[in-house]
């Protein structure tokens, strides 16, 4: 069974919560192990409605850690409150664990390869890359990620214009600085689903009126659906596999600028990084998506 951490901008989009189902579905069916979820934007209930989520799907025991600072994005969905009245065990932000310090303590405690999923803003992961040694492990981040880690899996860019301006990089001056990090320092491969991929895949759209989900869409004002980035990325991630997961990839050199958050690929049959190209229609992605939620 291959493991994952998750990081996610629980707070600003719906998206997060179909991607979620996604993950607990894959758990309930031994298909994955998650081993910790990172949040890395942070309002009032943000621990609280994850928490509430999980409960609602029959996932428990799952270690959840947040960047506190990560209070700078915008928005105020109402779906998290109503999600954080099922909160158990993580009733506040103060239960969860500081975000770096659960990515090393997992990382360092792992003793299979781990995999990342990235379906939110990189100031977490970014600030793993640079950690240093410390009490949970004498290895610095980039020697944990070359050590447990085996790929990322990421949702972010627009990897067909250039430049492309997409929110998980161009949103704030972290989200900026943290994208530019981690395509200049993550020492293994990742593989990016641009905001290009999911904006016209609309799924979530035929949930039962008694199903959480379909409350949280509601929420948000996204009954009849709404687009596909964190989901798509989700089904890729755990599929494993471009190709059979229904993308063309193109390999290469991904940057970012720390200033602008416009992102840059430059081709290469040696990069380290992927973007993905959807080969079918959006009706496939889109039915593959329900299909996974419902």
């Amino acid at each position: 069974m291959r493991n994952f951490i998750l990081g996610t901008d629980w707070w600003t989009d719906c998206d997060d919560v179909v991607a979620m189902r996604i993950m607990c579905r894959a758990i309930k069916q031994n298909k994955a192990c998650l081993k910790g979820v990172v949040i890395n934007a942070c309002m009032e209930y943000s621990v609280s409605s994850l928490d509430g989520f999980l409960n609602c799907e029959g996932i428990t025991g799952i270690p959840l850690g947040i960047d506190k600072e990560a209070t700078d994005f915008g928005g105020n969905p109402p779906y998290q409150k109503g999600l954080s009245e099922y909160a158990e065990r993580y009733k506040t932000n103060d239960c969860a664990e500081d975000a770096v310090r659960l990515y090393r303590t997992i990382l360092a405690q792992a003793t299979e390869k781990i995999e990342l999923i990235e379906i939110g803003y990189l100031q977490a992961v970014a600030a793993l890359i640079e950690s240093g040694a410390d009490d949970i492990s004498e290895m610095d981040g980039l020697q944990l990620l070359r050590e447990k880690v085996s790929k990322v899996w990421v949702m972010a860019g627009k990897w067909d214009d250039k430049p492309g301006r997409e929110n998980n990089f161009i949103r704030n001056e972290r989200s900026r600085i943290a994208a530019s990090v981690f395509c200049e320092k993550m020492p293994v491969p990742v593989t990016f689903l641009g905001y290009e991929v999911g904006y016209d895949v609309i799924s979530g759209g035929y949930l039962k009126e008694d199903d959480i989900l379909y409350k949280v869409l509601c929420d948000h004002g996204s009954c009849t659906g709404r687009s596909s980035w964190d989901p798509m990325l989700m089904q890729l991630a755990l599929i494993g596999d471009e190709f059979i997961a229904g993308y063309d990839i193109v390999t290469g050199m991904a940057r970012v600028d720390q200033n602008t958050g416009e992102n840059y690929f430059k081709d290469s049959a040696f990069g380290n990084h992927n973007y993905v190209i959807k080969r079918f229609n959006n009706d496939y992605y889109k039915n593959e998506i329900n299909a996974l939620i419902k």
